[in-house]
């Protein structure tokens, strides 16, 4: 979608240049666009490989585990499973900490990670021991912390906004920094609202599906004794006919 998005602006960007008669103007633009890409790339290469490195330097020096008990109150709210079971829990800290420090990209492998701990905790919940029960669990069908978690990457708590800094600087802005503070009010509040989300919706579609599940529990228990009464009283009637002269 994206690429049918930027081929419309490129074409569109050709045909104004054609009329307007700015075919140099827009060659220029061009070639000067490629040069100033490749050098926000570096600089953005280089501010990704920083953080990605020390996030790793905090798992390996098992620091990743106290902020996971700092923050075990706070997410067992979010993911009250993955934390009741501890399956994810360490990947699920390291994705929302990536976030909070603004390091986009190194947070997506780790919440790749933390949906696949989720998914196989999902599975040994079912206590899957064969091929016939695998076809039981419906491993479509996304878990309510998998979908926290999906909603959090997509509006998280931003304490450190590193990309969007090296962006701005990279820019030539005056002051990369002043936009620290109106991202913290609009990252926390969205990550407020997505969370409260979630757990509403989940909520109401977990009872919608125990109603579902106990009513059509009731309407089986009513057929089968609808069948039973009506198999004794053909059951009476056969006794009635045979003993009948």
């Amino acid at each position: 979608m994206l690429g049918k998005c930027f081929s419309v602006i490129c074409i569109i960007s050709v045909i104004f240049a054609i009329v307007t008669k700015n075919i140099s103007s827009l060659s220029n633009a061009v070639v000067d666009g490629a040069s100033r890409a490749v050098e926000l790339s570096l600089s953005l290469l280089g501010v990704m490989c920083l953080w990605s490195g020390l996030m790793e330097l905090l798992r390996s020096a098992g620091v990743v585990k106290k902020i996971a008990q700092i923050l075990r109150p706070i997410l067992r709210l979010a993911f009250p499973h993955a934390f009741k079971t501890g399956i994810g829990a360490e990947e699920i800290t390291m994705n929302i900490s990536a976030n909070m420090l603004g390091i986009g990209n190194a947070a997506t492998p780790l919440a790749i990670a933390a949906m696949k701990a989720m998914r196989e905790g999902q599975i040994e919940d079912a206590n899957v021991v064969n091929r016939e029960s695998v076809e039981d669990v419906d491993l479509d069908v996304a878990t309510d912390d998998m979908i926290t978690l999906a909603v959090l990457n997509s509006s998280s708590l931003d304490l450190l906004p590193t990309t969007i800094i090296a962006l701005r600087r990279a820019a030539g802005s005056a002051d990369p920094y002043s936009i620290i503070v109106p991202v913290w009010i609009c990252s926390a509040a969205g990550s407020v609202l997505a969370v409260l989300l979630c757990r509403f919706f989940a909520v109401l579609f977990r009872q919608k599906k125990r109603r579902h599940d106990s009513g059509g529990r009731h309407g089986y228990t009513r057929r089968v004794d609808s069948v039973k009464s009506n198999g004794g009283l053909s059951e009476n009637m056969n006794k009635t006919r045979a003993g009948a002269p």
